[in-house]
């Protein structure tokens, strides 16, 4: 924002859509995260259509799983203090893209199922959503770093 542009102050019902926004993020997460961590092996079947039975591949599988539950504790604290964990929102908006777009490859070359469209849409509709927030923010005048 250049010195000549004035602050857009943001509405008094922004920062609850914005508190909202962060907990339903946190509940995307989570619910991945629950079926991914209690059956890896059936949601590894659901996503890419194949048994998972390489020991390896299970626990690498499990661990991706384990971060993206981290993910939803991280949009939970932001979902107290919007405005303050803005570090928060710009690593997990770029999470949930490099996310969406290797998995958006990895359908397109045929090595996923359909199952994947609907976690690449809604991570999508995320890193949108927290574009704007990250957007409203600094036409608010406040420091997003």
């Amino acid at each position: 924002m250049s010195a000549n542009d004035a602050a857009t102050p943001m509405a008094v019902w922004e920062p609850t859509c914005f508190r909202i926004l962060f907990i339903v993020s946190a509940i995307w997460n989570f619910g991945g995260a629950f079926g991914g961590l209690t059956d890896t092996a059936g949601m590894f079947e659901r996503e890419f259509g194949r048994a998972l039975t390489d020991p390896v591949m299970l626990s690498v599988y499990r661990g991706a799983w384990g971060t993206a539950m981290l993910y939803g504790f991280g949009f939970l604290l932001v979902a107290l203090r919007p405005m303050r964990h803005t570090g928060i929102v710009m690593m997990g908006g770029l999470g949930k893209a490099l996310f969406a777009l290797n998995l958006l490859q990895m359908l397109l070359n045929g090595w996923t199922s359909s199952f994947a469209i609907i976690v690449i849409a809604g991570d999508a509709v995320f890193v949108l959503l927290f574009v704007l927030f990250l957007f409203r923010m600094k036409r608010a005048g406040l420091s997003i770093l």
